[in-house]
């Protein structure tokens, strides 16, 4: 089978995957939840995102992984982790601000990873096998990530529009 359909594939699964794991462990518990603490556990995975820096490292992904890529992706997830932490600390402090750096946060977190994924396919198509160990990024984290952004946009229009 071809790389291209190989991750493909990778990349339906995992959405087929997260999509479970939301529906029968993390929907059912925060859906009923305050606003604010329903939003907590949906930021929190996206501190991770600090692993997109990986596009940058040599040997992590292969010489010929365009910077036009790597680049962007690399410092747009930083930026994200870095909101998503900020977001989770208002969010506990309970700061007058915090619902505007949320929504702040997951437009900006979903624009980044929408980018990435528009400019892999269509911008400058890059290989597969360029990615080298960061295969598992676009492959496993991103869908779970895209879905959690999803989530996050629910119940804030949710609770925007019953307020």
């Amino acid at each position: 089978m071809k790389s291209e359909a190989l991750f493909g594939i990778s990349i339906l699964m995992s959405f087929i995957a997260f999509g479970i794991v939301v529906n029968v462990y993390i929907w059912p518990n925060v859906r009923n939840l305050q606003r604010e603490a329903a939003l907590v556990p949906l930021i929190v995975p996206h501190v991770f995102r600090f692993v997109g820096l990986s596009f940058l490292v040599p040997g992590v992904v292969g010489p010929s992984l365009q910077s036009s890529f790597a680049v962007p992706a690399a410092y747009g997830d930083l930026i994200a982790a870095v909101l998503a932490a900020t977001a989770i600390w208002a969010l506990r402090v309970r700061a007058s601000w915090t619902i505007t750096l949320v929504w702040v946060f997951n437009l900006w977190g979903t624009a980044d990873l929408l980018f990435a994924v528009y400019q892999g396919e269509i911008g400058v198509r890059i290989d597969a096998g360029t990615l080298g160990a960061a295969f598992y990024i676009p492959t496993l984290i991103v869908p779970a990530l895209l879905i959690l952004h999803i989530l996050i946009f629910r119940i804030l229009v949710k609770t925007d529009r019953t307020t």
